[in-house]
Parts: structure tokens; C-alpha cells; sequence
């Protein structure tokens, strides 16, 4: 049975920086497509990063430059460093896991991923 387990989240000021985790059980990052998604209160769920199996990376226009993803395949973890964080990234923020090879467009919806973490609360004080 595949697990994700998120950590990390917490509540920050503007301008701070976070890096969430996110460990995995029956499952092998190395082997497909992961990303991270957010969801705001009151607002659709939205997709922010995914890492594909050679570790290239796509990111959301919103993030581009302040957040990184990346993954540690000999711990099975995968990470989110968020830098310079804006009130406007409070969320809660969810790891998902595909059984997709390579991150295509599909994997920037929630239909592209099947497995879900519990999600972990960031939250930015201006």
C-alpha cells in the first residue's frame, strides 16, 4: 500500500523560506513522475512542481525562481525548498505520486497523479 508522508509545513513571515518533505512507502520516486500541489482555503486545488525520473523539473509560473523541487532516491523523499514566500502562498500543500514515466502536461492536473499525501499547512504573514 502506497504512503506519503508530508513534514515541513509551518507558519512564516514574507519573505522567509520553508522546505517540505515528503517520504513515500511502496513506492519508488526514481521510477515516475512526483510533484507537489496546493490548495488555498475556499480555492481549487493547483498544481506547483514536478520532478520526472532524469530529474528535470517544471514549475508553475507562480513559484518559477522562488521554489525548488528535488528528490533524494536513496531516501525515497522528495522535497519542496521554498524561498522567498509571499502571503499569497498560504496553502496547504499536498506531495502526489503518478505511475507516469516521464512529467507530461497531464501531470500538472490532479487527475495526472494517483497518490496523494495528507497535505501539510504552509503559512506566510505579511
Amino acid at each position: 500500500q502506497v504512503q506519503l508522508v508530508e513534514s515541513g509545513g509551518g507558519s512564516v513571515q514574507a519573505g522567509g523560506s520553508l522546505r517540505l518533505s515528503c517520504a513515500a512507502s511502496a513506492y519508488t520516486y526514481s521510477s515516475y513522475c512526483v510533484g507537489w500541489f496546493r490548495q488555498a482555503a475556499g480555492k481549487q486545488r493547483e498544481w506547483v512542481s514536478s520532478i520526472s525520473t532524469d530529474s528535470s523539473t517544471i514549475y508553475a509560473n507562480s513559484v518559477k525562481g522562488r521554489f525548488t523541487i528535488s528528490k533524494d532516491n536513496a531516501k525515497n523523499t522528495l522535497y519542496l525548498q521554498m524561498n522567498s514566500l509571499k502571503p499569497e502562498d498560504t496553502a496547504v500543500y499536498y506531495c502526489a505520486a503518478s505511475l507516469a514515466r516521464a512529467c507530461t502536461l497531464y501531470q500538472r492536473e490532479t487527475l495526472g497523479f494517483l497518490y496523494w499525501g495528507q497535505g501539510t499547512q504552509v503559512t506566510v504573514s505579511s
